[in-house]
Order: structure tokens, then C-alpha cells, then sequence
């Protein structure tokens, strides 16, 4: 069945609280005006979001054509895997809409993200996180075909959905909120589906995507690394609409999550990542207006070490 739009608009209007998806705020970070005095550097702020992150805008618009066609009800559970914050999504949607929700997430995974899932009901089994997010794939596919019949499987790595969510939202809300004026565009690969759907916008209106590529080990949590043969590389990742890849580290990630807290903004490690990304980029052209997303917020990260004394400057 064709994607629907008004289908996603009548479950926000008719769930107030799933109204309050999208919309989140452009702001301009200012911690390189003095030395770059010719980029902006703008940013979605997508803690705004009620589950606290990016991934609302996509969990809701997989769950909500799934309604549409039939394919979940409140006897059939939903299942996917996460690294933390899209299974936040899916607990909170999936307790408004009175559907019961299983996650496989790495133990690994920040407290803060667990407690959060289980505040709503859902259902986690966990893997080695020293396996990798790829373990966590893996054994979400075990689990449904051990009952295909029980489970709705979402599927965020291959969903369709996915990336549309972040063309119909993201994309065309930055390209609205920066009056046009975006020239370059960074993010990253979680799964694949906010540089493919914003990418693809932006791509019709001329601007250049940027890709963030994490190191391997030990990695940033919620982001793919892509340098490995053996990397599970996501069904809807887009490359080819990528222009440039930038290689940061989890000590650049670190690094400016610290910088960032410091000018009174408070995010996890991709959002670092994503910041340092834009600022490596900053540095090349000199000159344009260059848009990331603040994936979530710092809170989420006080138990995997983020914001522990040792490490701060």
C-alpha cells in the first residue's frame, strides 16, 4: 500500500502527545563564529521530541502505516532491535496505541535509555555488547522467524518508512526553518534513514551531504562504522547520495560534546560526532551554511562514562 501522509496527521491529532513530533527547532551553534566568522553552523534540536530524540519522527511513521495496512494490533507485538533511543520510540507509540512492544538492544546500551523503555512497558532482551549492534540484528531476526505469527517485525533497517519519515519531516523543515540557505548537510549512518530521507530533499535543492564514519572500537554508540567487510550495512542507507565522508573519532565525539556542554548545549556522542563532523567540514569551505541534528540529549549518557569527571576537560 502507498505511503500516506494524512494517516500519520490524523494519529497525531488524534494522540495529542504524538502531536508533539517534528517541528523541533533550527538553532545556530556559535562555538566557531569567531574563527569562522563566514559558515553558520545550524542545528535540529531533536531532545524537543517526546521520546527525547531523532528517532520519534521515524518509529511513528513505520507504526503508523502498519496500522493502516493491517499488519499490527494490540495482538500481534512489535518487535524491532535498538541501541537505545528508537527503542524509546517504540515503547512510548506503542503504549499510546495499547500495543505491546519487544526490543533486542545490546547491554551495553546507556542506563538511562533502559529504564526509559522499561518506564513503558515494553519488553527488552538483551546481547553481548561486545558483539556489536550487529549481534542485537541478528538475534531480533532469530526471534521472528521462531514466531512470525506473534510478531509484527518493524524493521527500522529496511523499512521504507524510515527514511520517508525524514524526507516528508527533516529535510523539508530544514530547508523551510534555514530560509533556503542550507548549502551542506551532516549526519550519519544509524540506520540509514535520516541521510537518506533529509539527504534526498536537501540533494533536489543542490545541497552536498556529508557522512560521519565512526571509528570501528570503540565506536560511537548508535552510529555504523561502514569500514568493515563484514558491517551490516542497512537496506535503505542511500550512498549514493553521499558527496563526502568524514572520519571522526570517539575522542572527537567526546571532545565536543564536552565543548558544546560548556557553550550550554547538552547532547549524547552522535550529536558530538555529527558537531565535529560539521566543523572539520567548516574549516574546508570557508564560506556556506551548513546544517547537523542534535540527535538527543546528554542526560541519556551519564552511565556510559560521557560526562565522568576523569574525562571531562
Amino acid at each position: 500500500m502507498a505511503f500516506n501522509l494524512d494517516n500519520v496527521r490524523q494519529l497525531q491529532n488524534r494522540f495529542p502527545s504524538l502531536g508533539l513530533i517534528g517541528n523541533t527547532p533550527l538553532v545556530e551553534l556559535r562555538l566557531f563564529a569567531d574563527e569562522l566568522p563566514d559558515v553558520r553552523i545550524l542545528a535540529k534540536v531533536e531532545s524537543f521530541n517526546p521520546g527525547g530524540s531523532l528517532k520519534d519522527r521515524p518509529v511513528l511513521f513505520m507504526l503508523a502505516q502498519a496500522l493502516l495496512e493491517g499488519k499490527v494490533n494490540p495482538e500481534r507485538t512489535i518487535l524491532d532491535s535498538s541501541s537505545g533511543n528508537a527503542g524509546i520510540a517504540y515503547a512510548m507509540i506503542g503504549r499510546v496505541l495499547q500495543i505491546p512492544v519487544e526490543l533486542v538492544i545490546p547491554d551495553n546500551a546507556s542506563d538511562e535509555r533502559k529504564k526509559r523503555i522499561i518506564a513503558h512497558g515494553a519488553r527488552i532482551t538483551f546481547t553481548d555488547g561486545a558483539l556489536g549492534y550487529d549481534e542485537a540484528l541478528r538475534e531480533v531476526r532469530r526471534r521472528y522467524e521462531g514466531n512470525p505469527s506473534g510478531y509484527f517485525f518493524c524493521d527500522q533497517y529496511s523499512n521504507e518508512n524510515n527514511w520517508r519519515a525524514h524526507y516528508e519531516t527533516t529535510g523539508q523543515e530544514i530547508l523551510t526553518q534555514s530560509n533556503q540557505e542550507i548549502t551542506h548537510f551532516v549526519a550519519g549512518v544509524g540506520t540509514g534513514g535520516c541521510i537518506t530521507g533529509a539527504g534526498r530533499r536537501l540533494k533536489e535543492q543542490g545541497v552536498e551531504i556529508h557522512c560521519i564514519r565512526p571509528e570501528e572500537f570503540p565506536g560511537i554508540e548508535g552510529l555504523k562504522p561502514l569500514g568493515n567487510p563484514d558491517d551490516i550495512v542497512p537496506e535503505i542507507f542511500d550512498d549514493s547520495i553521499v558527496d563526502e565522508y568524514w572520519d571522526i573519532t570517539t575522542e572527537d565525539a567526546y571532545d565536543m560534546c564536552q565543548r558544546m556542554a560548556h557553550n550550554g548545549l547538552f547532547v549524547g556522542q552522535s550529536s558530538g560526532a555529527y558537531v565535529a563532523g560539521a566543523y572539520k567540514l567548516a574549516k574546508t569551505i570557508k564560506k556556506g551554511t551548513i546544517v547537523t541534528i542534535l540527535c538527543d540529549i546528554g542526560e541519556r549518557y551519564f552511565s556510559a562514562r560521557l560526562w565522568d569527571p576523569d574525562l571531562l576537560a
